[in-house]
């Protein structure tokens, strides 16, 4: 098993900036893709970010060229740095984690609110 607990989330003002942080415990050695997802009310959830163990990166086509997936393999963390937030970017952000490069979600995190508001 492995756990994921986020960090990071928060109210910010249309324009700002925010780094979620994901740090894994457990079946570590397990790990391989890591991922950010998101849900907002009434919605589904969709793939934000994911990253490969070799540092491929994905991008859902809303969020490319303002948030950056990153990862210290050391610490076993993965990262978000979400900039020029949107009120559409307002979600729970999700961390996940998968045994394989080829999907990102085998396990996740319990989420962090992220509220992009005036």
């Amino acid at each position: 098993q492995v756990q994921l607990v986020e960090s990071g989330g928060g109210l910010v003002q249309p324009g700002g900036s925010l780094r979620l942080s994901c740090a894994a415990s457990g079946s570590i050695f397990s790990i391989n893709a890591m991922g950010w997802y998101r849900q907002a009310p009434g919605k589904e959830r969709e793939l934000v970010a994911g990253i490969s163990s070799g540092g491929s990166t994905k991008y859902a086509d809303s969020v490319k060229g303002r948030f950056t997936i990153s990862r210290d393999n050391v610490k076993n963390t993965v990262y978000l740095q979400m900039n020029s937030l949107k009120p559409e970017d307002t979600a729970m952000y999700f961390c996940t984690t998968s045994w394989s490069n080829s999907r990102y979600a085998d396990y996740w995190g319990q989420g962090t609110q992220v509220t992009v508001s005036s």
